[in-house]
């Protein structure tokens, strides 16, 4: 099931942040690509520098190749690598489906700072879930999770088309995420026992999990600091 677009009618603002970070992302694997054009030696140690390396933070200091930067610093960086054309490509229609109505709500500012630190939230996740592992782990998975767990939280019904069995469907957007949420938390936590090498699997779920936590909890602070009112009951309900 492959979302393909969603309900836009109510966007006040063209997603500038949005449209950005998936700009963004592109160069950087463009890059990428660069790199692993002339070696790929290049480009698993460009990945080595500016993913988050586990081990790096175990033992709390970084590890050759070293970037000449606080090692917590790949929290930020590594969201912005991808290990290959469906990794990104999957990422970003996912990021530009659902991030337009969520930045539109937060308000531009806000939404960067969300995103980023639902990235770090789904980073930090993947850190504990992984132990002294020297295996990297980038991707925007973590911060498009935490957009995924504000849309569910914002527009539960909102209509979202997906691709399915060779046809278009429009399903409420609780059906598609939350479905894509029971796969990650069932993957995720079936994995903290499986100990699984980085020959056998690539996909960092517990990342997920901690993104689509982070998601949900701004989207409560967001209603809480907003002050968003609920829905008043009709008087004939009685009114105290």
């Amino acid at each position: 099931m492959l979302p393909i677009g969603d309900d836009n009618s109510d966007r006040e603002r063209w997603p500038v942040v949005t449209a950005g970070l998936v700009i963004l992302n592109v160069i950087v694997f463009l890059y990428e690509l660069s790199l692993q054009s002339q070696s790929p030696y290049r480009l698993d140690e460009f990945i080595n520098r500016w993913g988050v390396i586990p081990r790096e933070y175990v033992l709390a200091r970084d590890l050759p190749p070293t970037i000449g930067l606080p090692y917590w610093t790949t929290l930020f960086t590594s969201m912005f690598l991808h290990g290959g054309w469906g990794h990104l490509l999957g990422n970003m229609l996912y990021l530009w489906i659902f991030g337009d109505n969520v930045e539109d709500r937060f308000g531009r500012f806000a939404f960067v700072l969300f995103y980023l630190a639902a990235g770090v939230a789904g980073a930090v996740a993947q850190i504990v879930a992984s132990g002294p592992s020297p295996v990297p782990t980038v991707g925007a998975s973590g911060a498009i999770a935490g957009v995924l767990g504000a849309y569910i939280f914002m527009f539960p019904r909102k209509r979202v088309r997906v691709f399915a069995y060779l046809f278009i469907f429009d399903v409420p957007a609780y059906f598609v995420i939350g479905l894509w949420a029971l796969m990650q938390f069932i993957a995720g936590f079936g994995s903290l026992g499986a100990h699984v090498t980085s020959d056998e699997s690539n996909v960092a779920y517990l990342a997920h999990v901690g993104g689509f936590a982070a998601g949900v909890v701004g989207a409560l602070a967001w209603r809480a600091l907003a002050g968003v009112p609920q829905r008043r009951l009709p008087r004939s309900a009685g009114e105290v």
